[in-house]
């Protein structure tokens, strides 16, 4: 029976996580190369670690993670096409961005459960939890970038528009200090706010006792 509500919890979770990513869609528009805000997308998923547990968290994440494969269907299979990472098919980088970017990215949200009974306060402990998932995420984002996207650095940073100390860190940096930093602000300018945003959110919806009660 436990676990029966479990999985049903779980998949309710998980919907509406895909619901929110849906309307967060809509309403927010996308980065240029992928990656995006959301309304607080993440937060089911750190529900469900925080109420069930870090394994069956991960579990869920992990799951969750599929679902944005499907999600992001079209980017998926335009990376295994010749031409997206440059000359040629390049099966390696496309399935570094399959795994990175979307499996562990996604199933470390199941750390959202960590602090669970550590810390008193429901509220402080279920945004750490949140913070820590998704810190875990942007690693995983920030990694992935630079391995597959460093190239596009010098350009990104004297692009048209662009403030001039990115110019000056080109000048400054060797090409793999200007990847790294690339990835961190690329990344960042998503998931930073997105950060804030379900740090916030989570200390909001911890005052709802039956939200943030313990199963497992």
């Amino acid at each position: 029976m436990m676990k029966t509500k479990r999985l049903t919890e779980s998949a309710m979770l998980i919907a509406l996580a895909v619901v929110l990513e849906l309307v967060g869609r809509m309403v927010i528009p996308p980065m240029p190369f992928g990656g995006q805000l959301t309304l607080c997308a993440m937060l089911p998923i750190v529900l469900i670690s925080y109420r069930h547990g870090v394994k069956w968290g991960l579990t869920a994440g992990f799951g969750y993670s599929l679902v944005q494969m499907a999600l992001g269907a079209d980017v998926v299979t335009a990376a295994f096409q010749p031409g997206y990472f440059g000359d040629g098919t390049q099966i390696f980088r496309a399935l570094t961005m399959c795994l990175m970017d979307y499996v562990l990215a996604y199933t470390l949200l199941g750390l959202g459960g960590c602090f669970r009974g550590k810390i008193r306060s429901k509220g402080v402990s279920l945004m750490c939890g949140a913070v820590t998932a998704m810190a875990g995420r942007y690693l995983s984002h920030i990694f992935s970038g630079y391995i597959l996207f460093s190239g596009w650095a010098e350009w990104f940073f004297t692009q048209e528009g662009f403030p001039a100390w990115g110019a000056s860190l080109v000048e400054s940096l060797s090409p793999a200090a200007l990847g790294w930093i690339y990835s961190i602000v690329y990344n960042g300018m998503y998931m930073i706010p997105e950060m804030i945003l379900t740090a916030a959110a989570a200390l909001l919806i911890a005052k709802i006792p039956q939200v943030v009660e313990t199963v497992s």
